[in-house]
């Protein structure tokens, strides 16, 4: 993938290990998710690679559950979002789901975008009026901002995809996730990217968090249509789920 001048000099982010070294070297029954401890996962996470996207999708569900109930971090949030992004790249993520013919890809990319929303500067600054320290280091939420860079390194060969669905999830994520200041300098070539989602999407979510960075960012946003003030909240942790549901 080309890069632009800005990022030329940047220094390059550190790579997501392979998802089956984060399946065999994570100790998940020692971490806790939302009902208990993380014992099911490497059976929920393995699932991820089957050939039958039903069973694929059904996996990335369970997930939303267990390690991002009510848009919370856990202990094993961050060790499942490192397996998830390990396997972007992996065979498996070319599955096409019936019906819809998109890559499973999209689904995981999806997947971390609103993991990682829930850990964003927006989120926090919003829990933070209630729980003060919230952030302080060593936190549960403050580890996993700090894996933002790597699971932006998985990200990025997705932004020119052939797919569209997989291209625009991918933005949306990478969008997110360049919110930690080592990613800034990446934000002028997102930026374009971010202008194409508002160009061509019709997802009210994804656009607003082009939006949103766009307007973070400095950048000219007063010519795009107006979007409502309101939680980006219709992804995996709600009620509906949006993509990661059936129909399949």
């Amino acid at each position: 993938m080309n890069r632009s001048s800005s990022e030329a000099g940047a220094p390059r982010e550190p790579d997501v290990p392979p998802c089956q070294a984060v399946l065999a070297e994570t100790d998940w029954g020692s971490l806790q998710t939302a009902f208990g401890s993380g014992e099911c996962l490497p059976e929920v996470l393995a699932r991820l690679l089957e050939p039958d996207p039903k069973v694929q999708v059904t996996a990335l569900s369970e997930l939303s559950e267990l390690v991002g109930h009510q848009n919370s971090v856990y202990e094993a949030t961050a060790p499942v979002a490192l397996y998830v992004a390990g396997a972007l790249a992996h065979p498996a993520a070319m599955t096409l789901r019936p019906y819809r013919g998109v890559p499973i890809r999209a689904a995981l990319l999806n997947w971390l975008a609103f993991t990682a929303y829930d850990a964003s500067d927006e989120m926090v600054d919003r829990t933070e009026q209630y729980f003060p320290g919230f952030l302080t280091p060593g936190t549960v939420v403050a580890a996993f901002r700090d894996l933002r860079p790597m699971l932006y390194r998985a990200v990025v060969p997705f932004l020119r995809d052939s797919h569209e669905d997989v291209r625009e999830a991918a933005v949306t994520a990478a969008l997110i996730l360049a919110e930690h200041p080592a990613l800034a300098v990446h934000r002028d070539h997102l930026a374009v990217h971010a202008r194409a989602v508002l160009d061509t999407s019709s997802d009210g979510p994804n656009r607003r968090v082009a939006w949103k960075a766009l307007g973070a960012w400095g950048h000219d946003v007063t010519g795009i249509e107006p979007l409502q003030e309101e939680p980006w909240d219709c992804g995996p942790h709600s009620d509906g789920r949006g993509d990661l549901e059936p129909p399949f």
